[in-house]
């Protein structure tokens, strides 16, 4: 059948459309401002001064409990796994030496505490049990750091609101994790996802955030990028600390983009 020349040009326009749309769509669209351009530096975290260490835990419950009494006292607590079957605690933010060391002391004359020790601003604790927390100087050396911090809460139970006798909620897994490699992150998973500078999906690297807005709007769920499409968070109640992917439909359907520190 003859076409005059403008059906055809109408055709034509619906074939190119009709390809467009049939075009497998971005895996994990980016839906943030513009990325940082690369060789860009990343906004810089606050760092960690001294801190103090503390306990020696057979069960996580109980490191937690420790913990949030610490929190009670006005001080930022966190556990963790120290490699050797048992956890520890880490806590406090000291511009000095002496700073640490005399509010360590005033914790003991209270009975809050029964020993303790000094953390550097490096991790490095002179006559600490356990295996030291040193926060690698490279960026390479950090990243891996972060990863293998974040893995060792592998199984932690799932709480809303922080860190308590049940474990972490999800913002509170990343900034314990960053917190302790000695970078001091904001608390919610909002004020995180504003803190970082942003980065293309493609250019993340382990030990990035990537964040998330499962109903919509504002970002509510964050998780640490481990590389290989793979990231740790807390997912919700009733389920512990866990690897996921992010080819999962449903974390791709609510992903807002990815954030670097570094």
């Amino acid at each position: 059948m003859k076409m005059g020349r403008g059906a055809g040009k109408i055709l034509m326009a619906l074939l190119v459309l009709t390809a467009a749309c049939s075009r497998a769509p971005h895996p994990l669209p980016e839906r943030t401002p513009p990325e940082r351009p690369r060789g860009t530096a990343a906004r810089a975290l606050p760092r960690l001064g001294y801190t103090l260490q503390a306990g020696a835990f057979a069960k996580v419950e109980n490191a937690a409990r420790f913990a949030e009494s610490l929190q009670a006292q006005g001080l930022e607590a966190t556990y963790y796994a120290s490699g050797e079957g048992l956890y520890r605690v880490r806590f406090g933010d000291f511009a000095t030496r002496e700073k640490a060391r005399a509010r360590g002391e005033a914790l003991k004359r209270a009975g809050v505490i029964e020993a303790f020790w000094v953390v550097a601003p490096d991790g490095s604790a002179p006559g600490a049990s356990g295996r030291p927390q040193i926060h690698p100087a490279d960026e390479r050396g950090l990243r891996a750091s972060l990863v293998e911090t974040a893995r060792g809460y592998l199984g932690v139970p799932y709480l809303f609101g922080g860190t308590t006798e049940r474990g972490f909620d999800c913002s509170g897994l990343t900034g314990a994790v960053y917190r302790l490699n000695g970078l001091r992150l904001p608390r919610s998973s909002q004020a995180q996802f504003e803190a970082g500078s942003p980065v293309d999906l493609e250019q993340a690297r382990a030990g990035d955030l990537l964040f998330f807005a499962p109903g919509g709007g504002r970002v509510s769920h964050v998780g640490l990028y481990v590389g290989q499409g793979a990231f740790i968070h807390a997912p919700s109640a009733g389920r512990g600390i866990c690897q996921d992917q992010l080819s999962d439909r449903y974390y791709q359907k609510a992903f807002v983009g990815a954030r670097t520190y570094l």
